[in-house]
């Protein structure tokens, strides 16, 4: 009769298998852990509502209550997988890329965080309250944003969808570096305006103090 290659090869895989498909499910930041009811939150979570919710990227884990004691609720935990880069966190002053601009709401993807590089992927949502601190009601998203634009912004709260909300409402906020529509490089002329370098041509920006 033929020998296995290795014997021991196939419960090894098994044992792998069972671990990443049994409780060890990976989760991103705001997505859904369990009611609050019967879960408590512990690291990398956070309770929302009657909700508890992740607030990091990592593995779910549930940690059993203390025999004896009053709360029998079980602690869930978002344990980090592999070695985080920065996180986003309500006050962090964050450096992102808009990627997209609506009527009421920019979104962007935030690349550094406090200065440091993150090492997956946030997403910021601007909200058409949060672009300025005057004249708020006529805000327009298409003058203040466009796709491309690199801006300086503080994190408020981990929104819904799984994006952080983002301000740009302090005169140290805002726009720090974009391309015009010919493809030149804009420069601040005024808080509401970037020049083109190639055509002279006045864009329409919330431009972030230049220190």
């Amino acid at each position: 009769p033929r020998i296995p290659p290795n014997p021991n090869s196939q419960p090894m895989a098994a044992t792998a298998m069972e671990h990443d498909g049994g409780a060890e499910v990976v989760v991103t930041p705001g997505e859904l852990l369990g009611p609050s009811s019967s879960l408590e939150a512990g690291r990398g979570a956070y309770a929302d509502g009657r909700s508890v919710r992740a607030s990091v990227t990592g593995r779910r884990r549930f940690v059993a209550p203390a025999p004896g004691s009053s709360d029998q609720r079980s602690t869930v935990e978002v344990v980090g997988h592999k070695a985080h880069g920065a996180v986003p966190q309500p006050g962090s002053i964050v450096i992102a890329r808009v990627t997209k601009v609506m009527a009421r709401m920019a979104s962007a993807d935030i690349m550094c965080v406090d200065s440091k590089a993150v090492k997956e992927k946030f997403t910021g949502m601007i909200r058409q309250q949060d672009v300025r601190a005057t004249e708020i009601d006529k805000v327009d998203m298409y003058q203040s944003y466009r796709p491309g634009d690199i801006v300086r912004a503080l994190v408020l709260s981990l929104g819904d969808a799984r994006a952080y909300y983002l301000s740009t409402a302090k005169n140290e906020l805002g726009v720090v570096s974009a391309q015009s529509i010919a493809g030149g490089t804009l420069v601040p002329t005024s808080w509401t305006e970037m020049q083109c370098e190639l055509t002279g041509q006045i864009e329409q920006r919330k431009v972030a103090k230049v220190e």
